[in-house]
């Protein structure tokens, strides 16, 4: 299937914010818009801002454009606010599940992790990072990624596992409690521009 294979921090200066948790997408200077002076161009219409705002989702997930779609779709057909469960949707993808625990520092090295077949869900291989968890399930590693993943949990001092996520760092072994909330999604992002992009 078809991946963005380009350069990560372009993606971050093309929507504005930063898609990615890393000083080299945080750093003040690499959010000004591309170009020698970071020229912006004309203000941008209705069209243009719902769009970026889809973008920003997309690219923080990493997810394609037909992807986004269908999720938009499954989300719309399901109870509650469509914005609200589409994020929820998002949030329990497998390859986003073991960036919030800290065990990849980007959704791009997860997301890798999943596909090498790397992780367990409730003790069965599962290399498709868009799989989605549940609550109760149970998340570990193969024997061989423990030493990799210990290494990326120490180059993250300070990092916090969401509260509807369990992590025991003796075992590497994760726990999804509950369903995300929208406030316990640490990605700013208006909800309802995106919805109104796809009507």
């Amino acid at each position: 299937m078809a991946n963005y294979t380009g350069p990560k921090v372009k993606l971050s200066r093309r929507v504005g914010v930063p898609i990615a948790d890393i000083p080299k997408h945080t750093a003040k200077r690499q959010l000004n818009p591309p170009g020698v002076h970071g020229f912006r161009g004309r203000r941008l219409r209705d069209y243009g801002v719902r769009l970026n705002e889809k973008q920003k989702l997309r690219y923080h997930y990493n997810v394609l454009e037909k992807q986004m779609a269908n999720l938009v779709e499954e989300a719309g057909r399901m109870r509650g606010n469509t914005g609200e469960v589409l994020l929820q949707l998002l949030e329990q993808r497998l390859d986003n599940v073991l960036r919030r625990l800290g065990w990849a520092r980007t959704i791009w090295q997860s997301r890798q992790i999943v596909a090498h077949g790397h992780v367990l869900v409730n003790g069965r291989k599962t290399d498709r990072p868009s799989f989605r968890v549940n609550s109760g399930d149970t998340i570990t590693l193969k024997e061989k990624a423990q030493k990799n993943i210990r290494e990326n949990l120490e180059s993250l001092p300070g990092h916090e596992v969401p509260s509807w996520l369990s992590f025991d760092p003796s075992t590497l072994t994760a726990k999804v409690l509950a369903t995300p909330t929208h406030d316990q999604v640490p990605f700013d992002v208006n909800m309802n521009l995106i919805i109104e992009f796809y009507r």
